[in-house]
């Protein structure tokens, strides 16, 4: 099962294919040593007592890191209009090493911040180094939740922001802080004597250097995480860090989300190439180990998991990809949004939940196949579960993506335009939003599920 199969129709298909030669030349490698090198490590200090906060990787890591940043996965949406072919290389990444993407994502979703809400000498002073092509770039980061909270962002976001001429002063904790090695990064803080709630957020540039060379944040430590060590996680402390404001300040919450979005879509796309790797390494190991006298494969109960197994993986590809060419059509719109925008949203949400859950349980399910020896760390199977478990959490647990999914659907009617796309109603949508408010949101759960396992088998039809 190569992964190039699912782009084979790319119009980057030979750069996709000399990428996919790397990773199974040198990149496996890289990233098993990563992976076993366990926790990045922080050296907050140099010998001379000044402030560096450099993250350690084993030595390769930044080779690895630059394969996918010179195919393109942050420049080409910027020279292609189209964020397809970025997708394509988050997809062949993910297949081999799915938390690598995490730094790619949010590298983008930092370019096209600034691309489109920065003022004009903010951008021209921040994007071209985000978009160079030879590897070198500079690496962005999306710094949205604080200790208090993490999807509530209205009440979870406490980091205050003063206008100082130009810039702004930042002062906040950020607890999750997903590539923090980022050179700049956008920030979620609250302007001094904004409202309360989420029409309080702003969203703000701040990078890793003042304007006189000096730190601008400090990263205080490194988290020690289930997986995906390939990007460093850790707690930043911004104190009178310089920023700059993206868009208006009554605006930022949907700036916020614009840049989430972008990230629940990867996250889609990362889980059906991540369950796609699963899926082939279990079916290359049961095609060799024999038991009762056959191979496992030949053996009709595994057989038919297998065969499930690949029809489901075809069925949720078909969700996350179309979320991709929903969000093709509005990334470059600003508030107010087309009439489109709440379809993209709904999609985006059900492929977020359901491919998630599906790279979890084929992640599992490859161990089962493995057997004993799949819970051994040298057999790399057990890491596509520990990878697919951040998937579920990363950008919006479950629940989440149902709760978003339901006020998109109750508000502004999403659910009409995905049935007129599919050519089909959905009726435990319809009963569901029939329901008084309360009762609608104990019982989305169910329906929820269904209507996910409905788009991606209608899209697949259609």
């Amino acid at each position: 099962m190569n992964p190039l199969e699912a782009l084979r129709v790319s119009p980057i298909a030979a750069t996709l294919a000399d990428l996919d030669r790397w990773w199974n030349d040198r990149g496996r490698a890289i990233s098993d040593a990563v992976d076993r090198a366990g926790t990045p490590w922080l050296r907050a200090w140099d010998e001379a007592g000044r402030r560096v906060d450099d993250v350690g990787y084993p030595p390769e890591y930044g080779t690895m890191l630059r394969r996918g940043y010179e195919a393109g996965v942050v420049w080409r949406p910027f020279a292609e209009r189209s964020l397809r072919t970025s997708y394509e290389i988050g997809y062949l990444t993910s297949f081999h090493d799915a938390g690598l993407y995490c730094p790619y994502i949010v590298t983008l979703a930092t370019a096209i911040a600034v691309d489109k809400h920065a003022a004009a000498d903010v951008r021209e002073r921040f994007l071209p180094p985000l978009l160079r092509r030879d590897g070198t770039n500079a690496q962005g980061a999306t710094w949205m939740t604080e200790r208090d909270g993490g999807s509530d962002l209205g009440a979870g976001v406490k980091t205050v922001a003063r206008p100082d001429g130009a810039r702004w002063r930042l002062t906040g904790d950020k607890y999750f802080c997903s590539n923090c090695v980022a050179d700049v990064a956008i920030v979620a803080a609250r302007p001094h004597g904004a409202p309360a709630g989420v029409k309080g957020v702003a969203l703000f540039l701040v990078p890793k250097r003042r304007e006189d060379g000096a730190l601008n944040f400090a990263v205080t430590r490194l988290k020690d995480k289930i997986a995906t060590r390939s990007v460093p996680t850790g707690e930043v402390e911004l104190r009178e860090s310089e920023g700059y404001l993206l868009g208006r300040e009554d605006t930022g919450i949907y700036l916020v989300l614009e840049a989430l979005n972008l990230s629940r879509v990867a996250n889609a796309i990362g889980s059906v190439a991540l369950a796609q790797r699963a899926l082939a390494d279990a079916k290359a190991y049961a095609e060799t180990r024999v038991a009762f006298g056959k191979r496992i494969v030949d053996h009709p109960l595994l057989r038919r998991q297998f065969e499930d197994r690949a029809r489901e993986l075809t069925r949720w590809s078909a969700l996350a990809w179309e979320a991709v060419r929903l969000l093709d059509e509005v990334w470059r719109e600003s508030p107010p949004y087309s009439d489109r925008y709440p379809l993209f949203r709904l999609v985006a949400h059900l492929a977020k939940y359901g491919t998630a859950e599906f790279a979890a349980q084929t992640a599992k399910w490859a161990m089962e196949v493995y057997g004993g020896i799949g819970t051994l760390g040298e057999f790399r199977v057990e890491r596509w579960l520990r990878e697919a478990m951040i998937l579920a959490i990363w950008e919006g647990t479950p629940h989440r993506q149902m709760l978003d999914g339901l006020e998109v659907m109750a508000r502004k009617g999403a659910h009409k335009m995905l049935f007129e796309r599919l050519g089909a109603a959905h009726e435990p949508t319809e009963q569901l939003l029939a329901m008084p408010a309360e009762e609608r949101e104990a019982n989305v759960e169910a329906a929820f599920r269904s209507l996910a396992e409905f788009t991606a088998a209608r899209l697949l039809q259609g």
